[in-house]
């Protein structure tokens, strides 16, 4: 946090000191995701709200500042408003989230399990439920604990290596994110247990090629994930000119605003002598 403060501290200074219309553009431009690594990703959004919540609390932000920052929020909320620059889908684990709803009916009735919680398994199973509103999970893990946590802390289930066949034949729709070299998910795993649904997200693939052939299996990969996630990026790439010109307006109407700040001074004191007119007047008359 301390960093991210320093960062946008060295960019508002910046936008006062050197190139000011470029630096404040710029933090326009990343509070809207159009600077960001992944085209229309708000994470970057939430991060200038604490660092400029830190930085005011230490005293390092006055009128100016406070501002731009409000500024910058509100071009970002109009642009996530008005346009599709931050709709679809991005990630392999977001895809794989809404792959289910497109093709898994009657979700909440079905039982999830979801096989490997590292990194991306971990994504994919907030996605599950904050995207699909679903308990129903399983989490397995090769190491137990891991599993165990975040069930714990999202109000899942969780289960050892060992149950993994009873889990799987059990379960209708199966997410496998592992880093295992050779496959987790075996044919005698799901064979002979109905229609299934199973979602790999490893690279190498943990699903057993014999196992994604069998009668009732839809076996679904990371390279089908990715066309929907290249898809949403070019839908994305056409609501830039949109964005740009929300962005215009009010970039303009902030340095509208600290052009007339500017003039606040001299304002200021054309009112001083004005007033001292007024009460040498005042006393000359009382004479």
């Amino acid at each position: 946090m301390q960093r991210i403060c320093r960062k946008y501290r060295y960019i508002f200074r910046t936008s006062i000191y050197q190139n000011g219309s470029e630096a404040i553009g710029h933090i326009f431009h990343v509070a809207a995701g159009l600077d960001s690594q992944i085209l229309g990703d708000y994470e970057i959004l939430g991060q200038i709200k604490k660092a400029a919540k830190q930085a005011k609390s230490k005293g390092y932000i006055g009128a100016f500042m406070e501002r731009l920052v409000n500024s910058v929020l509100q071009a970002s909320k109009a642009v996530k408003t008005n346009t599709g620059l931050s709709g679809g889908t991005v990630s392999v684990a977001f895809a794989a989230a809404q792959y289910i709803k497109e093709y898994a009916a009657d979700i909440k009735n079905k039982k999830v399990v979801l096989v490997g919680t590292g990194k991306i398994g971990r994504s994919t199973c907030r996605n599950l439920v904050d995207y699909l509103n679903t308990g129903n999970i399983t989490l397995i893990n090769r190491t137990e604990e891991t599993a165990a946590e975040l069930a714990k802390e999202l109000g899942l289930h969780s289960a050892p290596m060992e149950s993994l066949k009873g889990e799987l034949q059990s379960g209708d729709i199966i997410l496998v994110s592992t880093g295992a070299t050779d496959p987790v998910i075996r044919k005698e795993h799901l064979e002979g247990r109905g229609n299934k649904l199973v979602i790999d997200l490893s690279v190498p693939s943990n699903v057993d090629i014999a196992a994604q052939q069998l009668p009732g299996i839809t076996f679904v990969d990371v390279d089908m994930l990715s066309k929907i996630k290249d898809e949403t990026l070019q839908q994305r790439q056409a609501e830039v000119p949109k964005a740009i010109a929300i962005i215009s307006e009010h970039l303009t109407e902030f340095m509208e605003w600290y052009d007339m700040r500017k003039n606040v001074p001299v304002l200021k004191e054309v009112k001083n002598k004005l007033k001292e007119i007024h009460i040498d007047l005042y006393y000359s008359r009382m004479i």
